[in-house]
């Protein structure tokens, strides 16, 4: 019985097929029970002590933040014409996963419109970032046949573009912006901070197509737009300047050349010009070597120029009297320095010279000879008075400092080289400063570009008030030093600059150039810097040409003919230099030329400058203005602003083209921008010819050739 019991409990397979059942069953619930305990466990992380980081995840899927740029403000002339501001262009981006098969397809429609091939856009498109820009900132007449809304994942975005109205007019002085729209040299660069403003955003939703949304349950913070510049730069007497310096280097077959031009009184830069010259439209295709501000960025021996500092030291401290007779060694003089002969030669044999002969014939015998009486110390200090050997602390980028050496350091050699213009390194900015402070009777002022900035609604915020540095030399000394410069125009190496009926005061200047440490032979630099009238100065040019080869390589001969075609321009179209009658109050301000500008901006730089403003009539522009733009006024007179439609009107996608014929270049731009085209210029005054002929309909974006010449200079006579 035992034996059959023991059977039962191991033979019987229903039995075993039972407990092999419940075994799985068992380890089945078990693993069940292990399965949904990490469920909860996951769903515990995930719900609870994740939840902050997947519920970001959910908030970037679902929503994408937008930025709203800010405009970037305009920057306008002393005189409000437009010489910056922004067109609104368009940008075409993609995200790469949701095009998927149709990239092919919009490469193909990307190359044909804009002529690039096609495998440059398919790069782009093959990327694993999920938004790429495809092109940036291209006319929105292109971007629409595009047809970016017959592609899934296609973006088109509306950028603001920097828009130089003059092109390579003050180039280098206003700098360009990158594809972002921040300033990389100039202007733009040195006020970037102010011109640039601050982006807002806003928050949009994203559904499962990737389409957006806004939502008023999100929050947005609105742009703050950028601050607009007023310069001291006169367009016109840049324009005057640009193209007397683009045919002097022409005459000289020069390889580069510079003009400064400044206030006296105030340190105001009236032009700023560089040849050759950048076009901040075309950054791309420019050499950026020729982005530079020569004028502050360049140092250079100056040569005679620098006489003035040996002339002041010896007068200021009463060495030498004005008349005093010195030998001027028939043109070879050798200096006995520490036991080595040194050879100084003038370019013209002389006798018996006076210091004011001496600077008018530009003896280099001479002034060495003043050096020994003058002596180190009070050389050096008279030529760090004037602003030598350190910045000027004008408001752009990129100024050096120069070179001037202490005694201390000084060779054998120094004191009587220096005494003309050798073993000195200064700017073109310095020299230019130097000169204003002798026509300023002694006072150095700091220069300066930024006269105003101005808020977006055309309220100034700011204004940059002339500042004197320091008196260099007294009154007394300021006006002999005058009187020396206007005999070296009137009989000595400065004839070439000489004008009728006007007084000007000036020097000469020419130095062998240093190439890898050596003077290379055959090359110089050649300069002229003066002012005008000598009498009342208004203006101080300064001429700088590098490695003249035709005509002459002196100062005389290459760079005093510019000054005067330079002077001469600017002397005929100027209202700075109106004669008053006697016994009649002279007028406190010229009235600017806000013609073709919008009427909010006529009426701020109006305001600005102290005039009441009356506003005639309705619509967008000034069309035009009473008082005529060079007429004098006192502060506080009412000017009247003609307000008119906006420009010619656009048919069919076209501008037609305006007749700016007789009006000034600057009129002449300002019209074109109001119609939305652009304009190549050449030469400077007023517009004699044009292309397209006026009446013709052209696309918007299109190029007018511009030509203008000078109005006929009057002879002045006293």
């Amino acid at each position: 019985m035992t034996h059959r019991a023991t059977m039962n409990r191991s033979g019987d397979p229903r039995a075993a097929l039972r407990s092999g059942v419940q075994g799985r069953m068992l380890t089945l619930k078990i693993g069940l029970i292990l399965v949904f305990a990490a469920i909860a466990c996951r769903l515990v992380q995930i719900q609870i002590i994740d939840a902050k980081k997947y519920q970001e995840i959910a908030r970037k899927q679902s929503e994408v933040k937008v930025t709203l740029g800010a405009a970037r403000g305009n920057i306008y002339d002393r005189n409000g014409a437009v010489l910056v501001s922004n067109a609104v262009m368009a940008s075409l981006g993609a995200d790469p996963k949701m095009m998927g098969s149709d990239a092919s397809g919009f490469a193909a429609r990307l190359a044909r419109v804009f002529d690039r091939p096609r495998r440059y856009y398919l790069e782009k498109l093959a990327s694993d970032r999920r938004f790429v820009y495809l092109e940036r900132r291209v006319k929105p007449q292109l971007a629409r046949m595009v047809g970016a809304n017959d592609f899934d994942g296609v973006v088109q975005l509306e950028e603001p573009r920097r828009l130089y109205h003059y092109d390579q007019l003050a180039g280098q002085l206003i700098g360009f912006t990158d594809v972002d729209n921040k300033g990389l040299s100039g202007i733009e660069l040195q006020c970037n901070a102010v011109l640039q403003g601050r982006d807002g955003f806003m928050i949009m939703q994203r559904d499962a197509l990737g389409r957006r949304r806004t939502s008023v349950d999100y929050p947005r913070t609105e742009p703050v737009n950028g601050r607009h510049l007023v310069l001291t730069i006169d367009v016109g007497y840049q324009a005057i300047a640009e193209e007397e310096l683009r045919k002097g280097i022409e005459r000289t077959k020069a390889e580069s050349g510079l003009v400064v031009m400044l206030d006296p009184a105030t340190g105001e830069v009236l032009a700023m010009a560089n040849a050759p010259g950048a076009n901040p439209n075309d950054p791309s295709h420019t050499d950026a070597g020729l982005m530079k501000n020569r004028a502050i960025t360049d140092m250079f021996e100056p040569g005679s120029v620098f006489k003035i500092v040996t002339a002041s030291a010896a007068l200021e401290h009463r060495l030498v009297a004005p008349g005093q007779k010195f030998y001027g060694e028939q043109g070879v003089y050798v200096v006995n320095n520490g036991g080595r002969p040194r050879t100084i030669t003038d370019t013209h044999p002389h006798g018996m010279l006076s210091m004011q002969e001496a600077i008018e014939q530009s003896s280099n015998i001479v002034m060495a000879k003043i050096s020994n009486l003058i002596g180190a110390e009070w050389l050096y200090t008279t030529a760090r008075d004037f602003g030598f050997g350190t910045e000027t602390g004008i408001d752009m980028p990129g100024e050096v400092r120069g070179e001037l050496k202490k005694p201390t350091q000084w060779s054998g050699t120094t004191l009587n080289a220096m005494a003309y213009g050798y073993e000195v390194g200064v700017t073109p900015i310095q020299i230019a400063c130097a000169y204003a402070a002798v026509a300023n009777r002694g006072v150095l002022m700091k220069p300066f570009v930024v006269k105003r900035v101005l808020d977006d609604q055309g309220q100034m915020l700011n204004e940059t008030r002339p500042q004197a540095i320091r008196t260099v030399v007294s009154g007394e000394t300021a006006r002999t030093l005058a009187a020396f410069l206007e005999g070296a125009v009137r009989r000595g190496t400065g004839t070439g600059a000489r004008l009728d009926g006007v007084s000007v005061a000036g020097k000469t200047g020419t130095s062998k150039k240093v190439v890898a440490g050596r003077y290379e032979p055959g090359s110089y630099t050649a300069s002229f810097v003066g002012f005008f009238p000598s009498e009342e100065p208004k203006v101080v040019c300064l001429v700088m040409l590098d490695k003249p080869r035709e005509g002459g390589y002196t100062g005389g001969l290459a760079s005093a003919p510019i000054f005067r075609g330079i002077a001469q321009k600017v002397y005929a179209t100027s209202g700075r230099f109106e004669r008053q009658g006697r016994g009649t109050a002279a007028p406190s301000m010229i009235v600017p030329d806000v013609t073709m500008l919008a009427v909010r901006a006529a009426r701020a730089i109006l305001a600005g400058q102290g005039f009441a403003v009356t506003v005639e009539g309705t619509g967008a522009l000034a069309v035009r203005q009473r008082p005529e733009s060079g007429a004098r006024a006192q502060r506080g007179a009412s000017v009247t602003v003609v307000a008119g439609g906006g420009g010619t009107a656009v048919l069919a996608g076209f501008s037609v083209v305006p007749d700016v014929h007789g009006l000034s270049m600057r009129r002449a731009m300002n019209r074109l921008a109001s119609e939305q085209l652009d304009a190549e210029v050449s030469g400077s005054g007023v517009v004699c010819a044009q292309s397209p002929l006026p009446g013709m309909q052209v696309k918007p974006g299109s190029r007018i050739a511009v030509r203008c010449e000078p109005r006929p200079v009057p002879v002045i006579t006293d």
